[in-house]
Order: structure tokens, then C-alpha cells, then sequence
């Protein structure tokens, strides 16, 4: 290889970084926010619609999942087969519109009525209008953005040679967390609108704005900006090296090199096709593991609001406040396992130790209520256990699958996995439903991450290699020296 190679090599990682990188992140910030705004919305929701309850949300939320299974897979394969740029952006305009529709749960569709209502009465359900379109609508959310997730972890691989790809996924994923810790206080005012507030002893009426109430706001703020990074996606994002106008030329060849270099020595040895992959063990194991982190995750997330103003009564104001403390744990969490797993080349304890760590933590809040700041403490290392690991576990399907097989095993765990978002907010609502208690439910929850942890340490996937190969951290580079 000649010197001015290497040089190239690193002006396209970096280049890649500070292009690619920022668009894929704020589209995954706001279609956090878009999937589990309903955390916040449901505290005033509850209120305006006759009939809800935990049990109703839970399994609505949850309804997410069963739509985004049913896509995810053929989603993720269009990404790899055609193209990421295309699909990315058409998922982001139809979500952004799906979300905006769940503010007009409750109005009255004639046709579409009674044909949910005849429905109901086939199954002898007494009819809820606004609960069926809030499963409808859910469920059509779940559709939307299937393939985006796994799609995107498919199109690093496109760009990341993997020296740089857990790093590269930690940035990535730091979209969750940083979508939980810049909404709370947004979505708060926008609550206002429509309610009564007592400020120093004076009830204050907050006016509905064009006859919608804040929980309706809610669902259409969050949901416009998604419309509009789709066509940011559309015109801003690029397929593959090989088509990157703002890359000179030996950037791009350098990086095809690297790229074609690792898939030719990782495919001679393990090339397999895509229906080998879905029958393969490790695979399978994978996706059991995601299932039982992600019930844990989805249960804690949209309805730790819910536990921390049950515990203490908190008002709204002070609730916002509280609940963007536990995301900061997985911001830090992510960025520090994606980069020490990067440097050690080890994937399998990078993955598995901090969600035990965060079981323990969340069965542990059980033990702490009565200590408001404990609780927060406690669930903070929970979230950071429950989001911590994902950048060495999405590390772990590619050191064994390449291509069309890869994609199509991504797909396959993040859409299996991703019913435990069905489970633990279906679970932990209905529970509390039923007993008036969060604490069945929050010990299903724990015992669903160790499960787990378990099943990772088990595969033996990404352990240590003895000699890592050292790197630079390109983002990093291109901060200090713009390319």
C-alpha cells in the first residue's frame, strides 16, 4: 500500500464521521421522541379520554412493536439490496405523519367507526373508540418505521470499516438517550395548553390552541420534524463511497479498498446465505437476548414517569425535571462501551455486564421508595445498564455473518427482539391494573434483563482478541481538524 494510502483512508473516515453521522442522529432523535412521547402524553391523555388506564397504554405502546415486526426484516434487506437514502427518507415522511395522527384519537370516523365497532362486539369487547384508534394508530406507527433501526446499523457497514463501527453505532445510539433528555421540558409546555395550573394560589387556564388540547400538541409537534428530515435524508444522504460527490477521489477508492478488503477476508471463511442465517443458533440466541433487554427497556421507559408521580406525587413541572436525570447514565454509558469496546476488540462483557448491573439497579427501586433521589439514582443506573450495552451487541452479528446474510439477521433480531417492546409495557400496565402496584411488574422487568445478560455471556460471541488493532477516534480527529 503506498503512504499517501493510509492518508487518504483517514480523511474519508473523518469525512464520513462529520457528514453522515449528524443527519442519521437527529432522524433517530426524533423518532425516539416520536415512539415513546407517549410516556408524557399519557399523563393528561388519561384525562380527556374516557376508559384509560395503564393496561390500555401499555399495550397500546407496545402496539408499536407487533407493526414494526412485520416489516423490519424486508426493510432492512431493501437497505442492503437498494437504497438507504430512499427507504431511510420515505420511512421518515410516513412516520412523522402517523405520529401526527395519534392527536386525533377519540374523533369519530363514521364508516371506519362502526366497522371497529362491529369488530369488537365479534369478540364481546365492550367498544372504546379512542382505544382502537389508539392501537390502530400505533400499530401504523410500528409499520412506518419499520427497517429504520436495523437499516441503519446496515448502512454503517456500508461506510465503517470495523475498527471504527462500534464507535461509530455509539454515536449513533446516543440518539435515545439525548431524545430523552431534550423533549421532557418541550413536551411539558406543550401539556399546558388546554389545562388549569395554580400558580401562587390562583387557578390559571392555559387556552386550547385551534380547539386541540397539549397532549394533542404533543403527538403533531414531534411529528412535523420528522416529515422534513425525510426530505433532508432524501437529498443530503448517500448510498455508498462510490457515489459521494464530497469525497475526493482517492478518499473514495481508499475507502472501497478498506471496505472490499475486510468483506473478501471476513466472507472467505464465513460467507452464508440468508436462509442459513435465520436457521442459525447464534442468530436465534441474538434475537432472544434482544427480546428479553428490550421488554425491560420498553417497560421502564414509558412508565417511569408514571412510577416516580405515583411514589411521590410530583406535579408535571417537577416530573420533566426528574425524568431526563436517568438518560444522562446512558449517555455516558454508550460512549464509554462503544469506545472501550472498540479498544479492546472485546464485544461479549461489553454487552452483558452493564445490564446486570442495571437489573440490579431497577429491582432495587423497590427497596428505595420513600427517598426520592435514591430512586432517581437507582433508575438512572438502570437506563444506563439498558442502553449502555447496545453498541458492543450491535457489534456482535457482523463477526460472523457478511452482505445479504448480515442484513438480513440484523433485521431478524431487531424485529423479534423488538416484540419485548410489546411484553414489558403490556406487562407492567396490566399488573398494575390489576393489583394497583408497580412492583410485579417492575420484577418481571429485571429478571427479563438478567435473562438477558445471561443469554449473551452464554453465546461466547466477542470476547477479547489478544492483539486489538489501535485506532483513532475519527469524529475526534475531524473536531480538532476539519476536513
Amino acid at each position: 500500500m503506498s503512504t499517501a494510502a493510509p492518508d487518504a483512508l483517514d480523511r474519508a473516515r473523518r469525512k464520513a464521521y462529520v457528514r453522515l453521522l449528524p443527519i442519521l442522529f437527529a432522524c433517530y432523535v426524533i423518532a425516539y421522541v416520536d415512539r415513546a412521547n407517549v410516556a408524557l402524553a399519557k399523563l393528561t391523555m388519561v384525562r380527556d379520554l374516557p376508559g384509560f388506564n395503564n393496561a390500555i397504554i401499555g399495550f397500546g405502546a407496545g402496539m408499536f412493536f407487533i407493526g414494526y415486526f412485520l416489516l423490519e426484516i424486508p426493510g432492512t434487506l431493501l437497505v442492503e439490496k437498494w437504497s438507504a437514502r430512499k427507504w431511510i427518507s420515505r420511512i421518515m415522511i410516513s412516520w412523522g405523519i402517523v405520529a401526527a395522527l395519534t392527536a386525533f384519537i377519540g374523533w369519530r370516523v363514521p364508516l371506519v367507526a362502526d366497522a371497529a365497532e362491529w369488530a369488537y362486539r365479534l369478540v364481546h369487547r365492550p367498544f372504546n373508540l379512542a382505544e382502537f384508534q389508539f392501537y390502530a394508530v400505533r400499530f401504523l406507527l410500528g409499520l412506518a418505521e419499520a427497517g429504520f433501526f436495523p437499516g441503519v446499523i446496515v448502512y454503517l457497514t456500508h461506510w465503517f470499516p470495523s475498527r471504527d463501527r462500534a464507535r461509530a453505532l455509539s454515536w449513533f445510539l446516543i440518539a435515545t438517550p439525548i431524545a430523552q433528555i431534550v423533549s421532557p421540558k418541550p413536551t411539558n409546555w406543550l401539556l399546558r395548553i388546554g389545562t388549569d395550573e395554580t400558580i401562587k394560589g390562583v387557578v390559571v387556564h392555559h387556552p386550547e390552541v385551534l380547539g386541540l388540547e397539549g397532549w394533542q400538541w404533543v403527538y403533531i409537534a414531534w411529528g412535523i420534524p420528522a416529515v422534513l428530515l425525510g426530505f433532508v435524508v432524501l437529498f443530503f444522504l448517500t448510498d455508498r463511497p462510490g457515489h459521494a460527490g464530497w469525497l475526493e477521489a482517492d478518499e473514495r477508492d481508499a475507502l472501497e479498498l478498506e471496505l472490499k478488503r475486510e468483506k473478501a477476508l471476513h466472507g472467505a471463511s464465513r460467507h452464508m446465505k440468508v436462509t442459513e442465517a435465520f436457521r442459525n443458533p447464534k442468530v436465534l440466541l441474538l434475537a432472544a437476548a434482544y427480546f428479553f433487554i428490550v421488554t425491560g427497556n420498553y417497560g421502564v421507559e414509558f412508565f417511569m414517569p408514571s412510577i416516580l408521580e405515583r411514589w411521590y406525587n410530583l406535579k408535571l413541572d417537577d416530573l420533566t425535571w426528574l425524568v431526563i436525570i436517568p438518560p444522562m447514565g446512558s449517555l455516558v454509558g454508550q460512549l464509554f462501551i462503544g469506545w472501550s469496546s472498540d479498544r479492546t476488540k472485546e464485544r461479549r462483557l461489553h454487552a452483558s455486564v452493564p445490564i446486570y448491573f442495571g437489573a440490579a439497579a431497577l429491582a432495587a427501586t423497590l427497596l428505595s421508595r420513600g427517598n426520592l433521589w435514591l430512586t432517581v439514582a437507582l433508575f438512572t443506573v438502570a437506563l444506563a445498564g439498558l442502553k449502555a450495552y447496545l453498541p458492543a451487541f450491535w457489534s456482535l452479528p457482523s463477526l460472523f455473518l457478511t452482505e445479504a446474510a448480515a442484513a438480513g439477521s440484523i433485521g431478524l433480531i431487531n424485529s423479534v427482539g423488538n416484540l419485548g417492546g410489546q411484553v414489558g409495557p403490556t406487562v407492567i400496565g396490566t399488573v398494575e391494573t390489576v393489583t394497583g402496584s408497580f412492583r410485579g411488574g417492575i420484577l418481571f422487568l429485571a429478571t427479563s434483563m438478567a435473562i438477558s445478560a445471561t443469554i449473551i455471556i452464554l453465546l461466547g460471541l466477542g470476547r477479547r482478541v489478544a492483539k486489538p488493532e489501535p485506532s483513532a477516534d475519527p469524529l475526534a480527529e475531524a473536531l480538532i481538524e476539519p476536513a
